[in-house]
């Protein structure tokens, strides 16, 4: 179903590719050179007026359920330490599928039917449209995800990714880098499924952004293989759409708000084959071998690097 569609379905909600905001050279960005980096805002967006909306009844229905889970899950994070395994396992993908359907959003699951052979670890790598992403990813199977830092603070769902294992991630230095990569790699060891988003933030989904190559290191270090997903978003009449995107400085319960007012949203969550590193393998053959099966998969190329910037060019001439 998913692959049949992914050709045919044109961008009529999201900006083309062309009229894609740019990606700047790297010397002309904010922060270190190896932040991660979006070129995607606001302007991504459809704008409201072309969007269909459900009722207000329904919406306000939605927050309210939405609203009883995040209870439901502050009593979870209270819990978990006296929970067994088998409940845990169990517990936050009953969770992530109950968000899902609160918000109006229906998954549709295709290829593998799980990331991994029990007992395996594996490296989960997707791209990153939205915060639903992290919902979808969790919702078949437990993953431990790969996260910023600034979730940890986040009202009850920073502690529930703690209790579940999240791995924290300081993105504005290089520093804490190394030992992130050996924490993976140990998680992995262990048989662990381990999430992170390639991109290592959020594109709007009409355009997508390079893999970033440090992770994979992880999975290479535990000797374990890496499971490429491609996550897509459309409406209920068949257009792919940018709106259940989570772009730049936009906050959460914008997005939210976003979401919950569109009559539903579907959730396009590909499977692909697992990747068995070779012998000799390195980190940067790996991670362009998941980008091109993503890449095949939405049928969205990653941006390409811009040449010297102006400034660089200025210089040398």
């Amino acid at each position: 179903m998913i692959a049949a569609r992914r050709v045919e379905l044109a961008l009529a909600s999201s900006p083309t590719a062309e009229g894609h905001p740019r990606l700047p050279h790297i010397a002309e960005r904010s922060g270190h050179p190896f932040a991660p980096y979006s070129p995607c805002g606001d302007s991504c967006l459809p704008p409201t007026s072309t969007l269909p909306r459900c009722s207000w009844t329904r919406s306000v229905a939605r927050l309210v359920r939405l609203a009883a889970l995040m209870v439901g899950a502050a009593l979870l994070a209270l819990a978990w330490p006296l929970l067994t395994h088998r409940r845990r396992d169990a517990s936050t993908p009953w969770l992530y599928r109950s968000v899902l359907r609160a918000a109006g959003v229906r998954l549709v699951r295709a290829g593998d039917a799980s990331f991994a052979p029990p007992g395996t670890g594996t490296l989960v790598v997707a791209n990153h449209v939205s915060w639903l992403d992290i919902l979808a990813l969790g919702a078949g199977e437990p993953v431990r995800m790969i996260a910023k830092r600034e979730v940890r603070s986040w009202p009850v769902i920073g502690t529930l990714a703690a209790r579940t294992g999240a791995l924290f991630v300081d993105r504005t230095g290089l520093r804490a880098l190394p030992a992130v990569v050996e924490e993976t790699a140990a998680a992995l060891a262990t048989g662990a499924l381990v999430g992170v988003f390639g991109e290592a933030t959020t594109w709007c989904g009409a355009a997508a952004g390079p893999f970033r190559r440090a992770v994979f290191q992880a999975a290479l270090d535990a000797g374990v293989p890496v499971r490429p997903v491609a996550l897509r978003y459309r409406l209920l009449d068949g257009r792919a759409s940018t709106a259940p995107a989570f772009l730049g400085s936009e906050t959460l319960w914008a997005s939210l708000l976003r979401v919950v007012r569109l009559p539903g949203v579907v959730c396009e969550l590909d499977v692909l084959p697992l990747l068995q590193p070779a012998a000799g393998t390195d980190r940067r053959a790996l991670a362009a071998a998941a980008q091109r099966a993503v890449t095949a998969a939405t049928g969205v190329a990653a941006t390409a690097a811009p040449g010297p910037s102006p400034r660089l060019a200025a210089v040398a001439a």
